[in-house]
Formats: C-alpha cells, sequence, structure tokens
C-alpha cells in the first residue's frame, strides 16, 4: 500500500462517519415514508454535503499542519480539495444516466429516492473495493499510471465524439439477461423491490432499475477513480474525496434532475477534463504539474461548459456539433 496520511483511527473514524450518515438518513426515509424529494429539500441536503466535505479538508489540513508541516498540509488539503472537484463534477454524468434510466421505467418521483439510497450504498461499497485494489496495484507496478492515463484519454475522447448519442436502455444486455431470466410484476408495487405470491419469489420494475444505477455507477467509477490517482495516490484521499462525492450524488440528482437539459455542453466538459487528467497522468515522470494548477484547470472547464450552456441554447449547439 502507497504512503498515506491517514492513520488506523481516522480511516476507522470515516467510516464510522460514512455508517452514521447512512444510518441517520435511512432512519429518515423511513420516518418520512416514500415522498417526492422538493427541490429545496434537496438543495438544503447538497449544501450540507458539501459544508461537511469542507469541514473535513480543514480539519485534515489543521491535523497536518500540526504534525508534519504547513507545506505538507498545504498540499494534501489541496489533493483533497482537487479530487473532491473531479469525482463531483464527473458525478454529473452519472445524474444523466440516472434521468433516463428513471424516465424509461416512468418510476414515480417518491419511489426514486429510496432506488438511489441504495445505489448510493453499493457504489460505496464498490468504490472502496476498487480503490484499494488501485492502490495495491499502483504500489507494485507502476507503469499501471500510464495504463490508466491512456484509458483516460481515449475515455473522453470518445466521450466528446459520442457526446450527443443516446444509450438504447431496450438494447441494455444486463437488463435483457433480467428479463429473461427474473419473474418482473407487470407493475410497481410500492417501493419495493421483491414480493412473494403464491410462494414464488417476484421482482418489481424497481429491482431492475436499481440493477441499472448500480452497474451505471460501476461503470463510471472505472473512469473516475484512476482519475483521482493522477491527483494523489494517498488511498486515503482518495477514498474520502470519492466518498464525499458519492453521498452527495442523490441529493444533487433532486436537484438537477429538473434542469439537467439545461447542462447539455457539460458532457464536453466532463470529456475534457478526462482527457486533461489522463494527460497529466501520462507526463507524471516528466512534468507534474503542480496540484493548484490541475486544480485551476479542472474549475475553468466546468465552470466554461456550464457557462456555455447557458448561454447556448441547445438546438443551436447540436446544429454547431453537427456541421449544420
Amino acid at each position: 500500500m502507497p504512503e498515506t496520511m491517514g492513520t488506523w483511527w481516522m480511516w476507522g473514524g470515516f467510516v464510522a462517519f460514512v455508517v452514521a450518515m447512512v444510518f441517520v438518513d435511512m432512519v429518515f426515509l423511513r420516518s418520512r415514508g416514500a415522498h417526492r424529494v422538493s427541490v429545496r429539500e434537496a438543495a438544503a441536503w447538497s449544501l450540507v454535503w458539501v459544508l461537511l466535505a469542507l469541514a473535513f479538508n480543514a480539519w485534515f489540513w489543521w491535523y497536518l499542519d500540526g504534525t508534519v508541516g504547513r507545506e505538507v498540509a498545504n498540499e494534501r488539503a489541496l489533493e483533497f480539495l482537487t479530487g473532491y472537484l473531479i469525482e463531483k463534477s464527473l458525478a454529473v454524468d452519472n445524474i444523466f444516466v440516472f434521468i433516463m434510466v428513471f424516465t424509461y421505467f416512468a418510476v414515480p418521483a417518491e419511489y426514486q429516492r429510496r432506488v438511489l439510497l441504495y445505489g448510493v450504498l453499493g457504489a460505496i461499497v464498490m468504490r472502496a473495493i476498487m480503490i484499494l485494489a488501485g492502490a495495491w496495484l499502483l504500489a507494485r507496478f507502476h507503469w499501471i499510471l500510464y495504463l490508466f492515463g491512456a484509458f483516460l484519454v481515449i475515455t473522453g475522447i470518445k466521450m466528446l465524439v459520442f457526446a450527443e448519442q443516446e444509450p438504447d436502455l431496450a438494447k441494455n444486455p444486463v437488463l435483457r439477461w433480467m428479463r429473461g431470466h427474473l419473474r418482473i410484476t407487470d407493475g410497481y408495487h410500492g417501493d419495493r423491490f421483491t414480493l412473494r405470491q403464491d410462494g414464488v419469489l417476484w421482482f418489481t420494475p424497481l429491482f431492475l432499475v436499481l440493477a441499472l444505477i448500480e452497474v451505471t455507477d460501476l461503470v463510471f467509477a472505472v473512469d473516475s477513480i484512476p482519475a483521482i490517482f493522477a491527483v494523489t495516490d494517498d488511498p486515503f484521499i482518495v477514498f474520502t474525496s470519492n466518498i464525499f462525492a458519492i453521498l452527495g450524488l442523490r441529493a444533487m440528482y433532486f436537484l438537477l434532475a429538473d434542469i439537467a437539459d439545461r447542462f447539455h455542453l457539460l458532457k464536453y466538459g466532463l470529456a475534457l477534463v478526462l482527457v486533461f487528467i489522463g494527460a497529466k497522468m501520462l507526463l507524471l515522470d516528466f512534468y507534474k504539474i503542480p496540484i493548484a494548477l490541475a486544480l485551476g484547470v479542472v474549475a475553468i472547464i466546468i465552470a466554461a461548459s456550464v457557462v456555455a450552456s447557458l448561454l447556448v441554447p441547445r438546438h443551436k449547439a447540436a446544429s454547431r456539433v453537427s456541421g449544420r
């Protein structure tokens, strides 16, 4: 395992914090029952998660400042902030897919929150495993950095080329397999994923939605986790920044769900971020791009794509991309 600033009690404390927050969320969801999440509620929770991430980074800086010195504290805190911004930005791409899945299955708004809660739980477990595996591999095989970098550059270019193409869920192999091998009910049964009828186990369409959400996050994790390893090789920083971004994903979904179409150029910005991060990783042994510069570049790309989305109507942007 690479050298890390995280001690055993810091790892344990953070895991306990995540478990406690998820437990509170589940109790809160059960007490209120299935309900439609308002924009106001989503905005409040989004703000809470961002403030918690920033508070954690401030505490992390304060701890390192008193133990290993100001210079290291500044560098590590900046690594966390950069990683958090990258993961938070790439999570927006997840949201576009979530919207497509919920729309395709016509999932009632009051059931979406439960699906996303369990989706986040699965994402935390999958990413923890992938981050630890990635850190172990990087510690033993340095050349994997170049493999990660090349993968990110190629993925970013593919996103640029196919940004306007919408995947056809009806042809999704996971969905086709589940429909061919599982007993699926005709309609929803509240927010349940399964039920028994005459002693036979049936799966509801909500289970199919949850499965697709989990698969989607696994696919996106393959992009986002190598991206953050381009910023830092400290497993503790990679893990904490990644999990904080995931914890705020559900609130961000409900905040952006109704206005996601307005940010139609954001996919191009995210693609450029992947290309930039991949190039940074490929150049790591020749020229190490300063973390502050990387943070600035990522922030400018994301901000520029958001502003451009608001200034350029969707139909005009599509015409320019297609050359008409």
